[in-house]
C-alpha cells in the first residue's frame, strides 16, 4: 500500500494527478506542468514534500557523529546554519546527498531523500554505536514539509510569520511561528529560486497549506507537483538521487567536489583522496540538444563510434525553450562546446556540453 502525506486528500480535492513516487502517493501535476514551472520562476509555487526524511541526532557526541558521517566540515558551523553535504560509503560511493541543520552543539537534523531513508537510517544508527551518548531519532512520520519557492515567496510567507524574514539569509534557518504554528523555516529549496522550506507537526499540515494558498492567491501562488519540481531542479543543475547520483558514483564525479572537506576525517575520505590522486575517469556534465529529441535517463552517449557515457536526467526546459540534460562522460570530454551524440530510440542525435547550471535565477545574477 502506498504511503500518504497528511495532505493527500487536499491534493485530491484540488484535482491533482497522483502517482506512485518511491512508494508514496504524490501529486505530479495539478493543472499544467509548464504553468506550475513558470509560476515558481515568475511568482511563487507551493510544494508538499512531506515524503522526505528527517533524522534528529542529539547528545554530547552529536557533533562527532555528524562530522564523521557528512563530507563537509561542520567545525565552524553556527547554530541556525544549514549545509549541503554527502554521505559516502568507505569506497566513496554516494549513499545520499542531504542537508544538515544545526540547532545546537548537541542537536542536529539531517534531511534526507525519501527513497534512501531506510538505508540512510541504518547507516547512521550503525555508525552511532561508537558514540554512546548520542541519540538517533527518525521523526519523518510525524513531520510535514512544505516548500514555498519563487520571487514572491518571502512576501507571501511574511504575512503569516512572526519574524522579519528578510533577515534570514540563504542557507540559514529559524524556529518561528507561522499562523500560530511552531515551524522551522530555512531559506533554501530544490528549485534554484529564492524561497523557504518549512518543517512542522503533521497535525497542522492542512491548516498551513490552505492558509498559504489563501494569503498568496493574489500574488499568483499555486500548488505545484513533482513534475514541475523536476524540471526546475534540472534547469539549475541539481542532483536527483537514483538518477544523477548513486552508490556507483562519487561526489567528485558529480557536482559535489566543493562539499567534500578532504582535510577532515569522514567515511569515504580515503577513497576520494585516492580517486583525486589517480584522476577522475568520468564526470557529470550538462548538455543541450542540437537536434530534435529529448534525452532520457540511461540513453547512451557517444563520441564518434565509442560510447563514452550515459544520460542521467533529461527534459525540455520551459524557461530556456530548449531540451537539456545531464550525464556522465569520459573526463576528457567535459569542456563546454564539446559535441556529443545521444542515441534516442535507436537514432543518433547531436548535443553539446554546456556549463552547469543551465539557468541562474534573477536573485543570484
Amino acid at each position: 500500500m502506498l504511503k500518504k502525506t497528511s495532505l493527500n486528500q487536499a491534493h485530491r480535492d484540488l484535482g491533482a494527478r497522483m502517482v506512485d513516487f518511491g512508494g508514496w502517493d504524490m501529486p505530479v501535476v495539478y493543472t499544467n506542468q509548464i504553468e506550475e514551472h513558470h509560476a515558481v520562476r515568475q511568482k511563487a509555487g507551493l510544494f508538499d514534500v512531506s515524503h522526505m526524511g528527517e533524522i534528529m541526532i542529539s547528545g554530547a557526541d552529536a557533533f562527532a557523529l555528524v562530522q564523521k558521517l557528512v563530507s563537509k566540515d561542520i567545525t565552524d558551523m553556527a547554530a541556525g546554519k544549514m549545509i549541503l553535504g554527502v554521505m559516502c560509503t568507505e569506497q566513496g560511493g554516494i549513499i545520499d546527498d542531504l542537508t544538515v541543520y544545526k540547532y545546537a552543539d548537541d542537536k542536529y537534523m539531517l534531511v534526507v531523500n525519501a527513497g534512501t531513508l531506510p538505508a540512510d537510517l541504518e547507516h547512521i544508527i550503525q555508525q552511532s554505536l561508537a558514540y554512546k551518548t548520542t541519540v538517533v531519532e527518525d521523526i519523518s512520520d510525524r513531520t510535514s514539509k512544505l516548500d514555498i519557492q519563487g520571487p514572491k515567496a518571502q512576501e507571501i510567507l511574511q504575512r503569516l510569520s512572526d519574524i522579519y524574514l528578510a533577515k534570514v539569509k540563504r542557507y540559514w534557518f529559524r524556529e518561528v511561528t507561522v499562523d500560530g504554528v511552531a515551524i522551522t523555516i530555512s531559506r533554501s529549496g530544490y528549485t534554484g529560486e529564492d524561497g523557504f522550506e518549512l518543517y512542522f507537526d503533521n497535525a497542522y499540515a492542512v491548516q498551513i497549506w490552505n492558509k498559504l494558498l489563501e494569503v498568496g492567491k493574489d500574488d499568483g501562488l499555486i500548488p505545484c507537483g513533482l513534475g514541475a519540481r523536476d524540471t526546475l531542479r534540472t534547469e539549475c543543475g541539481m542532483m536527483l538521487y537514483g538518477h544523477d547520483i548513486d552508490l556507483d558514483h562519487s561526489p567528485l564525479e558529480a557536482v559535489y567536489g566543493w562539499a567534500c572537506s578532504l582535510d577532515k576525517n569522514f567515511i569515504g575520505k580515503e577513497a576520494l583522496l585516492q580517486q583525486q590522486h589517480q584522476g577522475l575517469k568520468r564526470k557529470i556534465v550538462g548538455f543541450e540538444m542540437l537536434d530534435r529529441g529529448i534525452a532520457r535517463q540511461h540513453y547512451p552517449i557517444f563520441f564518434g563510434s565509442e560510447q563514452v557515457g550515459e544520460v542521467t536526467s533529461g527534459t525540455p526546459s520551459p524557461t530556456l525553450g530548449k531540451n537539456i540534460g545531464m550525464g556522465y562522460v569520459r573526463s576528457d570530454l567535459i569542456e563546454p562546446g564539446t559535441e556529443l551524440e545521444i542515441e534516442i530510440r535507436g537514432k543518433r542525435t547531436m548535443a553539446k556540453v554546456v556549463a552547469l547550471p543551465f539557468y541562474i535565477p534573477a536573485y543570484k545574477r
